[in-house]
């Protein structure tokens, strides 16, 4: 094994540096372009477009009609399920699919387009049809362009697929209606209904799903004891659709628009989600929105949309190349595979990460139809919750990235909405302030109907959920503050620090300090607990201990004028009640222990290494590391797929070449059902998996970058293989921006901004 040393060096800045990409268009990404040369037979060749709140799978079919499916962040049924909105199909005529016609669909990742064209022959003359299909970045809007060397008609049909009433089998662990000991593992029917199509005499059409019942909501507050907290039903009365308009166009029926035949023409999904709302209501504020997004020229619409992937794409960059070649777009060498499901799942993020709740890791916004699984695009496995361990790989990557604005509705949904349920529950359940994040919550907080059980809150003795999954499972809350803290660390915003990090950190350690009791020498003694959902009966668990030791140590670092002298005295002592990292024996020497004490195994994570990550106690740069490298070599379960973090503490580790042959395999490990080369899955989770993709970004960035949580060093290269050159744009703490080359081992061209953090740099061999 490699030994990492620290090298001491003198860098040249380079203000001229070729990596410096502020060019107007961000040609970088060029590269990783997908580019299909046919259409697709079905949705399962479908690529993932979006805006942010609004995701499509679109996909041509080879009869040249453009269908896609419409998803987004806050279209929640009435069952408490994330449903897709609807599908639309575009027909052309003539197709743009026609006897030798020289078809080409490409995703441009720096405008944020899918681009179709198809150029041949046509009745004894030379035909071009070129589409250009874009979701507004900045409005609410699908964009489905049509610009030809021959008029075209266009035809939009909106494809219901929820027509009428019916109930569905059981649909997936943490569904609001599972009762897993019932007939059917369903605690009574889970009943669809219908979508319905707008009656209008108006040239457009439109279509909307309004939840006339909420199923689940009262009766999951009322077994927690719950309902006296909620002030609304957030599914109750919610209603999303859309509206299709198009350039002079006519309404042929409900579910039809035609437009006249031109050379240039355009069809226009306009998309809204309103609660409480009714269907007159929704209907007149869509159609002010209209009327507000059209007094703007497209022109100009889709200036600033491509603006705005611009600027996305100019926030930061990661790519490697093999060092013994210049090209980087050989696609059939392991750096450019690497480099483009890296820029693809970035991609897929900023298309689904600005919505008002956040990323589903079980397929975000593009699942789709799954033969042999109910509720067509609607089902993914592992329902319409939310759970803590898989919900937080998406944005690991993100403050390295710079990209903060995808990390709002993460923190909005945990460190805003649910926190403030989890105090009146500490409270209810226990009598004590403080406030711990199950495991597994529905967007508005409550527990898992299936995990919390089917007791009433008030007939039971033990108030926590009776499922022994996650029952002391509550990592989440030091996970989440120590999220919080790197936010803050990157970009210094004092006001997210004292109104959002600060609350929510002392009342997460309120209730460490509250529930657990002290022994003879001070030191909390964490039982009863679990070691994530491996280790079942275990004193003093590893997940939870390193967290609190890492967030105590960070609290106690901030700045004194932003803090108070009670809040220090308060983290101080905490700090002083936790016990010491718990270690074992290994064939080969100490390593990181799951637990003081742990028994029982039932599930296949590494809770040992979470004190390598998420929480930096053990790795590059810091003392015995060597615990965390026996800890990796003696794990009990290993995997380099879906929501397994091996690749991650490989490169915490240093270690270069098996980081790097875990990433290259996650990269070329996506559904092989599906055509889109970053469609991971399904895994342990659903197609596409985000957490695949996220431990892959986060993996990428850790080889090349990684930043000491408790000083202001920055390593570069602590475990990247000398055979990758590469380009590198990426975000450090104390709003840093650092920008240069790798070529054959050796970092050149750097730039770091603020210049005084480059005394801070570190560069490992």
């Amino acid at each position: 094994m490699k030994k990492i040393s620290i090298v001491i060096f003198i860098i040249s800045i380079s203000f001229s540096c070729r990596t410096a990409k502020s060019n107007e268009e961000s040609s970088y990404v060029d590269p990783y372009n997908v580019v299909w040369e046919s259409p697709s037979k079905d949705h399962h060749g479908s690529m993932p477009i979006g805006n942010g709140d609004i995701g499509l799978n679109l996909w041509v079919e080879e009869s040249g009609d453009i269908c896609f499916y419409i998803g987004k962040t806050d279209s929640w049924g009435d069952n408490g399920r994330l449903l897709k909105l609807g599908k639309v199909r575009v027909q052309s005529t003539p197709s743009i699919v026609f006897s030798k016609s020289q078809f080409k669909q490409e995703l441009d990742l720096k405008s944020g387009t899918i681009k179709i064209s198809s150029k041949g022959e046509l009745d004894g003359k030379s035909v071009t049809i070129n589409f250009k299909i874009w979701v507004d970045a900045n409005n609410p809007v699908i964009h489905i362009d049509q610009s030809s060397s021959l008029p075209v008609t266009l035809k939009a049909t909106i494809e219901l697929w929820r027509t009428h009433e019916y109930s569905l089998p059981e649909i997936g662990v943490s569904d609001l209606l599972e009762k897993r000991d019932a007939h059917g593992r369903l605690f009574q029917p889970v009943i669809v209904e219908p979508d319905n199509l707008i009656e209008s005499d108006k040239n457009y059409i439109g279509w909307y799903h309004y939840n006339k019942k909420s199923v689940g909501f009262d009766l999951t507050n009322k077994l927690q004891g719950l309902s006296e907290y909620f002030q609304e039903d957030p599914i109750l009365h919610r209603i999303f659709g859309g509206v299709i308009t198009g350039t002079d166009a006519v309404r042929v029926n409900n579910s039809t628009l035609r437009t006249l035949s031109t050379k240039e023409n355009n069809i226009s999904v306009h998309i809204l989600t309103q609660h409480p709302s009714s269907p007159e209501q929704w209907l007149n504020a869509l159609e002010e929105n209209i009327a507000k997004v059209e007094n703007i020229s497209i022109t100009d619409r889709y200036r600033k949309h491509r603006k705005w992937w611009n600027q996305f794409w100019n926030r930061s960059w990661l790519m490697a190349t093999p060092a013994d070649s210049t090209e980087l777009s050989i696609n059939t060498n392991d750096a450019y595979i690497v480099s483009r499901a890296y820029h693809l799942q970035r991609f897929i993020d900023a298309s689904a990460g600005r919505g008002k709740y956040p990323i589903k890791f079980n397929g975000s916004l593009f699942t789709v139809p799954t033969e042999g699984y109910p509720g067509g695009p609607d089902y993914r496995r592992w329902g319409p919750g939310y759970w803590w361990q898989n919900t937080r790989l998406p944005y690991l990557s993100m403050c390295t990235a710079g990209d903060f604005d995808l990390m709002e509705p993460f923190f909005k949904m945990y460190a805003d909405d649910i926190l403030e349920l989890s105090k009146y529950r500490t409270k209810k359940y226990f009598g004590f302030d403080g406030a711990y994040l199950p495991e597994c919550t529905y967007f508005w907080g409550a527990t898992f109907t299936a995990t919390y059980g089917w007791t009433p809150y008030e007939d039971r003795e033990d108030p926590l959920q009776e499922s022994p999954w996650h029952k002391w499972e509550w990592v989440s809350g030091p996970e989440l503050v120590f999220m919080m803290l790197d936010y803050y660390d990157y970009t210094e915003d004092t006001d997210f620090l004292q109104q959002q990090l600060l609350p929510v950190a002392n009342e997460i350690l309120n209730f460490f300090n509250n529930y657990y009791q002290t022994d003879e020498k001070g030191k909390l003694v964490m039982y009863p607990s679990m070691a994530a959902e491996t280790w079942w009966d275990t004193t003093n668990p590893m997940p939870e201990l390193s967290g609190l030791h890492s967030i105590t140590q960070r609290l106690m670092y901030l700045p004194e004028n932003l803090t108070t002298a009670s809040d220090k005295i308060f983290w101080e002592e905490m700090n002083s009640k936790l016990p010491e990292i718990p270690l074992r024996n290994t064939p080969s020497g100490m390593a990181l222990a799951p637990a003081e004490r742990f028994e029982n195994k039932k599930n296949v994570e590494n809770p040992e290494l979470y004190a390598v990550f998420p929480f930096r106690l053990y790795g590059v740069g810091m003392p015995n590391i060597d615990f965390g490298k026996k800890a990796l070599e003696h794990r009990w379960d290993k995997g380099a797929f879906g929501w397994r973090q091996d690749d991650i503490f490989m490169a915490y580790l240093g270690l270069t070449e098996q980081a790097k042959a875990n990433l290259v395999e996650r990269s070329k490990n996506y559904d092989k059902n599906s055509r889109f080369p970053a469609f991971w899955g399904p895994n342990y989770d659903w197609t596409p998996d985000q957490d695949h993709g996220g431990v892959l970004m986060k993996t990428f960035q850790s080889m090349l970058l990684q930043t000491d949580p408790y000083s202001d060093k920055i390593y570069l290269l602590p475990a990247w293989p000398k055979e990758w050159n590469a380009e590198f744009k990426l975000n450090a703490p104390k709003n840093t921006i650092i920008t240069g080359n790798v070529k054959n081992g050796k970092v050149q061209d750097l730039i770091v901004t603020p210049n005084s953090r480059l005394k801070d740099i570190k560069i490992m061999q």
